[in-house]
């Protein structure tokens, strides 16, 4: 995801939105409690590795029990809904799955079809399961463009796809959506 200062949800102004209406919920970046899972893809290894490392240490700044965090390596990014759909619906299932890789276009039509598809399988595990999926997986035209991504700072997509997770799953069981 892309942001700036002047596309950022402003949050006085969604607390006056909010005062309208009967019910607002918004989740937390709490991870007391919660199972996460991470696909990771092998593939362009060097950079999920970088995602991986920022995704785990914010998991665990925030709470997320060591115990709690399962990961798995797959050949590669075509292969991650595949992951996510195993840990969204275990016997015992993840309050969230976090995807990892790196798809960096190369000569040929095939960043296209590894990248779309991803994101759909991604998507469609999701939609269908009720448990959040997190689509971080970089789809960088350069592999420049995939570090600076991965960086070891608050910028790397890691970070934000633990955060992303982390809101969803609490978001899923506040409010009336599971009363």
């Amino acid at each position: 995801m892309t942001s700036s200062k002047d596309t950022e949800l402003d949050l006085t102004a969604a607390s006056t939105q909010s005062a309208r209406a009967g019910e607002t919920l918004l989740g937390a970046h709490r991870g007391e409690g919660l199972r996460i899972g991470i696909a990771c893809g092998k593939f362009n290894g060097g950079v999920t590795t970088r995602l991986l490392t920022a995704t785990l240490d914010a998991l665990l700044e925030a709470g997320v029990a060591k115990s709690d965090i399962s990961i798995a390596w797959a050949p590669g990014a075509f292969e991650l809904p595949l992951l996510a759909r195993a840990y969204a619906t275990a016997p015992k299932p993840y309050d969230a799955v976090i995807t990892l890789g790196a798809v960096i276009r190369g000569d040929t039509g095939h960043y296209d079809v590894v990248a779309g598809e991803c994101a759909r399988g991604v998507q469609d595990v999701q939609l269908t399961t009720g448990v959040p999926v997190i689509f971080g997986v970089l789809t960088t035209d350069t592999i420049d463009q995939a570090l600076v991504r991965s960086l070891p700072d608050e910028t790397n997509k890691g970070r934000e796809s633990a955060h992303t997770a982390l809101e969803m799953a609490n978001l899923l069981r506040s409010g009336s959506l599971f009363s």
